[in-house]
């Protein structure tokens, strides 16, 4: 089988998703990306997969990379990226369906599960906890330190000028000042994502996530509907080098998730499946 990777156009939700795609078959996996990345923080996880038996689909998000952005911020509400998600599945038609999600994709695959919005027959997150498990194991002070920038890129076009200023470089530096494994972000690979993030109104709907599930309401409207337990065997990968994303917020994920697999990976940050990607593969073959 081959590792080249395939892309292609897919209408769904009203949009036109660029996806990366690898492997062939009735059984999808579907990858979803976080900030600021796009399909290519797949990129070892894609022929991976394949040599599985998976048909691998790794799209940009809405609003990144080649993927459709629509201008207004609540067009990102995460029930709306729910909705894109389910709109892939469709368009797809699999058999089965393995979700895995990282950093943003993890928020919004965990909520997909939760919901129910389409059925699952596994699970992945990565280094993103449950919302329910990681209420009440970050304290206020603590929750300051770590998601100032959540706050910060709730102001309007600042956040936009300050990201996009000498050709994206501060989205470059996003990954080589946090990542673990420095040979793993060269500045060809950096590139591509400074590349992604200066399309023309790329920057203004990456931030526009955080804009509509902050200010706009996302996170309390999701909070309101409760955690249901989640019954789709689950993974959870975790770098425990994360910055940003303690370790003490998956410990009560068990009490969230019915059949939870916890991996903690020590010397790993939370750009976990580029900085360790052997070890993450194995990981997911030996759990699939």
């Amino acid at each position: 089988m081959t590792t080249e990777f395939g892309h292609e156009f897919v209408d769904a939700n009203g949009l036109r998703f660029h996806v990366a795609t690898c492997g062939e078959g009735e059984k999808l996996a579907l990858c979803l990306h976080g900030f600021p990345e796009s399909w290519y923080s797949w990129r070892y996880q894609l022929p991976h997969l394949a040599r599985l038996g998976y048909r691998v689909w790794a799209p940009d998000l809405r609003g990144y990379g080649e993927t459709a952005g629509p201008p207004r911020s609540r067009d990102y509400a995460i029930e709306i990226l729910l909705a894109d998600v389910g709109a892939l599945i469709d368009a797809a038609r699999a058999r089965t369906v393995l979700l895995l999600g990282h950093d943003w994709g993890g928020i919004i695959a965990w909520y997909f599960a939760m919901r129910r919005v389409r059925p699952l027959e596994r699970l992945v997150i990565m280094n993103l906890p449950h919302p329910g498990a990681a209420a009440g194991a970050i304290g206020p002070w603590e929750m300051l330190r770590r998601f100032w920038y959540a706050l910060f890129f709730q102001i309007p076009w600042l956040p936009e000028k300050l990201l996009g200023a000498r050709e994206c470089r501060a989205i470059g530096e996003m990954f080589r000042r946090s990542c673990a494994n420095p040979n793993v972000f060269p500045e060809d690979v950096l590139s591509i994502y400074r590349r992604a993030a200066a399309r023309p109104g790329n920057l203004k709907a990456m931030l526009d996530y955080y804009r509509a599930l902050i200010r706009g309401g996302g996170l309390k409207r999701q909070r309101a509907l409760g955690y249901p337990a989640i019954e789709t065997p689950t993974l959870l990968v975790w770098g425990e080098d994360d910055i940003a994303l303690p370790k003490a917020s998956t410990t009560r994920t068990g009490e969230f998730v019915r059949d939870l697999t916890l991996r903690y990976l020590p010397g790993v940050s939370h750009w976990v499946q580029q900085d360790a990607p052997e070890l993450v593969n194995a990981m997911l073959e030996a759990w699939l």
